[in-house]
């Protein structure tokens, strides 16, 4: 944590991407991958599509370099982010 207490430390944010029961992939940003991944399979988040499974997690050392590469990735065709999920399983 930073001296403030508020600042997640360097590499806290992650990019992550789940494949959801109905065989589409939801790519998101978080600070927690195992909480937001819960709230997706407890029905906070993703409704309909349960269950998840995580598929990709990225981490970066800035919020808005994760949010950045979540846009990109969002971006892709689906090809090509399943290229991704492969190249880094």
């Amino acid at each position: 944590m930073g001296s403030s207490g508020d600042r997640a430390s360097a590499g806290d944010h992650f990019v992550y991407i789940v494949e959801c029961g109905d065989g589409t992939y939801y790519t998101g940003y978080t600070t927690d991958v195992e909480r937001r991944v819960a709230e997706h399979n407890d029905g906070t988040a993703a409704r309909g599509r349960r269950p998840v499974t995580l598929v990709h997690v990225e981490a970066h050392d800035s919020q808005s370099a994760a949010m950045q590469r979540e846009y990109a990735i969002k971006q892709l065709r689906r090809a090509t982010k399943e290229q991704l999920i492969q190249k880094n399983a």
